[in-house]
């Protein structure tokens, strides 16, 4: 680690330095988001190993999440979450508890002998104690004042950023990839026939303000949901959400990422409780790509959330929405492009988790073996599907940097601008 940032280009410190622009979404209400810009020399990092980063971060990664002092990290590299300190990488079986192994677990939980209530007693305990040790490993939490920006390919591989009341903080043109839980939970009662649900998002936000989330790619790397196993009659799911923004966090905006090739993406809002997620959750998604995804672009629960000039590149048997209507939500779609591969229509786009309006205008759909034109995705929604949604989600949002581009321009620029290594640096 260099303490002192030696050996940056002139860009490099630049954007390190770099503020979110005023205007440009959600994060940029009332102070904006600044991340470490006012970080002294002695906290600015170069960083290429797990050790190093959360020593960047404050030096104990229990703690890290309370070091509020300016900070701006560069990744160099690759860093995996699964590194230890000597620099060997640990395996699943390495943070298992010792009263816990998969083939027990699935015997033991199979519906046909447990039947279809949660799992308990000790072998569930056991699981539970495996991911505690996987939180401690995995999990890398941040805290206030950061700016996290990774130089030319850098890559986080095999972890969660924790933006845990990391309030004033900003990540940039960074890969993540294979943010795997070693040990999903099954739950027997979840749909028709149960699933297995994962933990670890590539990026947490939680209980934090201003929050900037900018020019990253999200994959899930060499190890894909499409070719995980089928245990107790389901797909195994080992990964989580690209982004996940909940438990009251708030002004968020998320700006030319890619989203590649991955099942859960964003999920807005914790549950579906009505409590202290109301009036928060404000987020803005602009110029992301959302290419080869499958559902959650985003799902939101009473947020007011902005979605405005992304790309949305949706085809395959798996897929099953873009934009969640949930609970108390209040979208605004706007000027979005979507490009659909065979099997998925307009009327495909929305879902209603429970919500009751959203506000779409200006979106273009180039359906397969069709020409691209203008679509009221309200209008097609309600007309395959029952209750209707109504139209006015009820507000218009005004923090937009720039002149918001019309839709057919959408593919072009974001295709150019949008992902990791897009930055000068």
């Amino acid at each position: 680690m260099t303490a002192t940032g030696g050996g940056l280009s002139p860009a490099a410190r630049h954007l390190g330095r770099q503020a979110l622009p005023a205007g440009d979404g959600w994060a940029a209400e009332g102070t904006g988001t600044t991340g470490g810009a006012t970080a002294t020399a002695e906290q600015v990092h170069v960083v290429s190993s797990r050790a190093e980063l959360v020593a960047a971060l404050g030096g104990d990664n229990a703690t890290n999440r309370g070091n509020a002092t300016p900070k701006i990290i560069y990744v160099r590299g690759v860093v995996d979450g699964f590194e230890r300190p000597d620099g060997a990488l640990l395996d699943c079986v390495d943070l298992a508890d010792p009263a816990y192994s998969l083939p027990a677990y699935l015997a033991a939980y199979d519906p046909a002998v447990w039947g279809r209530v949660a799992p308990s007693g000790p072998l569930e305990a056991a699981r539970v104690r495996s991911v505690t040790n996987q939180t401690r490993q995995t999990q890398i939490n941040v805290g206030p004042n950061t700016t996290i920006i990774g130089l030319g390919d850098a890559r986080l591989t095999g972890l969660t950023l924790m933006l845990d009341g990391a309030h004033n903080t900003i990540v940039r043109n960074l890969t993540f990839d294979d943010a795997r839980d070693c040990f999903p939970a099954w739950s027997p009662t979840d749909g028709a026939a149960g699933n297995w649900n994962s933990q670890y998002d590539q990026v947490s936000v939680r209980r934090s303000e201003h929050v900037w989330i900018d020019h990253n790619t999200f994959t899930d790397g060499d190890n894909p949901d499409s070719g995980q196993p089928v245990h107790l009659g389901r797909p195994y799911q080992v990964h989580d959400g690209s982004v996940d923004v909940t438990h009251t966090a708030s002004l968020v905006t998320v700006s030319y990422n890619r989203f590649v090739g991955r099942d859960k993406v964003m999920l807005i809002g914790s549950s579906n409780t009505v409590g202290p997620d109301v009036g928060r959750l404000k987020v803005s998604l602009h110029h992301n790509l959302f290419d080869g995804v499958l559902q959650r672009l985003p799902r939101v629960r009473f947020g007011q959330v902005d979605v405005w000039n992304n790309h949305y590149r949706l085809a395959g048997d798996g897929f099953e929405y873009a934009i969640g209507v949930g609970v108390q939500s209040a979208v605004v779609a706007e000027n979005n492009f979507f490009s659909l591969g065979a099997g998925v229509g307009a009327g495909d786009l929305l879902y209603d988790w429970g919500g009751t309006a959203v506000t779409t205008r200006g979106n273009w759909v180039r359906a397969a073996g069709d020409r691209a034109r203008p679509v009221d995705l309200v209008a097609a929604y309600n007309g395959a599907h029952e209750p209707d949604l109504t139209p006015d989600a009820g507000w218009t949002p005004t923090l937009r940097r720039g002149p918001v581009l019309p839709a057919p321009a959408v593919p072009a620029v974001v295709g150019a601008l949008a992902g990791a290594d897009r930055l000068p640096l």
